[in-house]
């Protein structure tokens, strides 16, 4: 995965790119894409938890057949 900041200074490049390349709101575009990456990573992190808790229950209730 790419650098969290690497990945925000690019959303917010792509934000301004999409405001117009107005000057004046780097600070918005930055807290801006800074939410947007910070979320995904987040959301992504709570999946692979989740994935990896169902492994478990289903790990000990094989064990408990056994």
């Amino acid at each position: 995965m790419q650098d969290i900041e690497q990945a925000t200074r690019e959303r917010a490049y792509q934000l301004w790119i999409e405001s117009g390349c107005l000057d004046g709101h780097a600070d918005a575009h930055w807290l801006t894409a800074q939410r947007e990456i910070l979320s995904a990573s987040l959301s992504q992190f709570g999946r692979v938890a989740e994935a990896s808790q169902k492994k478990s229950k289903v790990s000990r209730k094989r064990r408990r057949a056994a």
